[in-house]
């Protein structure tokens, strides 16, 4: 169990714990007022967006020569890594609607969760632990201001503020889970 608990440390999860916590809250609490509408999906999807952005700071480790030199195998720990914290973004976001008014349904956080921390973990691949947040970020940005989602094109664009059940946002979402964990997984951080 020690290994476990210095992987923790290491990648800095009680901090990114910490700021999932606070953050889910401090949207709840905005989003009490009722001023989003019944059924308004940009808060939940902000709150999963701002619990991946915190998750991202610990996919890459303190030293990438170190993990990359490691006796052990990475790509089962990192995949492990990616789908935990996913989990974890969910899970806190649907214990905080417990204590209120409900902001979404359980098959929006977790197609969404899903698909955000595989953004996350395409964006460590990619850029770097340091800028896994970059991703998630900018889809999210636009998914804000983009016009209405009438074409496939601006459904796949947009589909984390799509209802659940839509084709567009699970078949995006699940794609987006799927390639950014393994890409992760197999390359790894970059440098």
């Amino acid at each position: 169990m020690r290994w476990l608990t210095l992987y923790a440390r290491s990648r800095q999860v009680p901090a990114s714990l910490a700021a999932v916590v606070i953050s889910a809250v401090a949207v709840w609490a905005l989003a009490r007022d009722g001023s989003a509408g019944p059924g308004d999906p940009r808060p939940a999807a902000l709150v999963l967006t701002a619990g991946a952005l915190a998750a991202s700071i610990g996919l890459g480790g303190q030293d990438l020569a170190l993990d990359r030199t490691a006796a052990i195998r990475w790509a089962p720990r990192r995949a492990a890594h990616v789908l935990l914290a996913g989990a974890v973004v969910g899970t806190v976001l649907l214990t905080v609607q417990t204590v209120g008014e409900d902001m979404t349904t359980t098959a929006f956080v977790v197609r969404d969760s899903a698909g955000l921390m595989g953004l996350v973990a395409l964006g460590a691949a990619l850029s770097g632990g340091q800028y896994a947040w970059t991703l998630p970020f900018a889809w999210l940005s636009f998914s804000f201001f983009a016009p209405p989602p009438t074409s496939a094109p601006m459904q796949v664009a947009t589909w984390m503020l799509l209802p659940p059940g839509t084709a567009a946002g699970t078949w995006t979402a699940l794609a987006l889970a799927v390639a950014g964990t393994a890409a992760y997984a197999f390359a790894g951080p970059r440098r």
